[in-house]
């Protein structure tokens, strides 16, 4: 069964987009979204998983405090999805696992 968003935008504003990828699938997003807004929107409810096992870590707090929606953004690790604006050709990965110091 594929992911279901409950995140929905509302409707008809015409504001810009951008292009990104998120875990390698290509997406256009309002150019103001953060990345996990953008992730949301898209339908990808999980950022990756727990160091402690396979639980998934997704975003809770929306404001840069809980670190549950770290992801990988062009490369460098442990990103805040929540506090990092999309950027045109962004490349967004989750993390799965314990993350690396940086």
């Amino acid at each position: 069964m594929p992911p279901v968003s409950l995140f929905e935008p509302l409707p008809g504003s015409g504001e810009p987009t951008v292009a990104i990828q998120i875990n390698g699938q290509p997406h256009q997003v309002p150019a103001h979204y953060t990345v996990a807004a953008a992730m949301l929107a898209a339908g990808v409810t999980a950022c990756g998983t727990r160091p402690e096992g396979d639980a998934q870590r997704a975003p809770f707090c929306l404001m840069g405090l809980c670190f549950e929606c770290l992801v990988e953004i062009d490369g460098i690790p442990n990103r805040h999805g929540c506090m990092t604006r999309v950027s045109p050709g962004m490349q967004v990965r989750s993390m799965h696992g314990k993350p690396e110091l940086a």
